[in-house]
């Protein structure tokens, strides 16, 4: 993977998470949850099953009110939402170039999302006609011709074969100066976690921890979820990424360490 894209540094978060907990059927989901995305940042946000981490997503998207905290943000923001999983009707006659035909953008970006994403020639298929993989590349055009201030991508690299991962893993990494957006992940390709991001929030129910990649494989919270017998290449960040962590960003002088097999 190339070096992940700096981004540029913004005083104000675009939106921020101020002690918000949710509670669902006497259970906690969230719990004091603090969180903060800046412009043009890549965020990808990790955690077990169970952590919390599709509400937390979904109160940012406004479909889950908070039982207490607040939500911050300097000005409206427009939202694009890629979901795991999007299974219409085999009832519904719906084609590609139909589901892209329901977002309006200027004809240069769309033909120029169109063919960055590879589905140039799915135009006239069948939405539920697709693989996995074409349905993923496809939703992650439509979110696009939104023009969006925020992508979310839950999950995204599902069905896709190795090299099709690689491409995509590459232009979600170009999104945010081609086009000006913030991006969040979801993500348990913890090979991306440490390559491809600019900041790594770890999740279970509450922030465990969060930062720099290279410095959140290294707190005590992260190897308790993901084990310690993993060693990752790593990317030397030259900015500092906005944070929550108690670790301060600094520049790491090491080499670069490639994966060990896991025992």
């Amino acid at each position: 993977m190339s070096a992940v894209p700096q981004q540029t540094v913004t005083v104000n978060p675009l939106i921020a998470l101020d002690k918000i907990s949710v509670r669902i059927d006497d259970r906690d989901i969230l719990k004091n949850v603090d969180f903060a995305l800046h412009e043009r940042e890549i965020v990808t946000l990790i955690g077990p099953n169970g952590a919390g981490k599709s509400t937390l997503i979904k109160v940012l998207l406004g479909i889950v009110k908070a039982n207490s905290g607040k939500i911050h943000s300097h000005k409206k923001l427009k939202f694009s939402y890629v979901p795991q999983k999007f299974n219409p009707s085999h009832s519904l006659p719906l084609r590609v170039q139909d589901l892209l035909a329901l977002e309006h953008c200027d004809a240069d970006i769309k033909a120029e999302i169109i063919r960055d994403t590879g589905i140039t020639r799915l135009q006239d298929c069948k939405v539920q006609q697709l693989s996995g993989g074409e349905r993923q590349r496809v939703l992650l055009a439509r979110a696009l011709l939104r023009l969006p201030d925020v992508l979310v991508l839950d999950e995204p690299m599902q069905g896709l074969d190795i090299q099709s991962e690689a491409e995509l893993y590459e232009y979600v990494r170009s999104l945010p100066i081609k086009y000006g957006c913030a991006v969040l992940m979801v993500s348990h390709d913890l090979q991306w976690v440490m390559q491809g991001t600019h900041r790594v929030v770890c999740l279970n129910k509450h922030i465990c921890c969060s930062g720099l990649p290279e410095n959140v494989q290294q707190h005590p919270e992260y190897q308790a979820i993901f084990g310690t017998n993993r060693v990752f290449y790593q990317h030397h960040h030259d900015h500092c990424a906005h944070g929550d962590s108690a670790t301060p960003c600094q520049h790491d002088p090491r080499p670069h360490i490639h994966p060990e097999p896991e025992a």
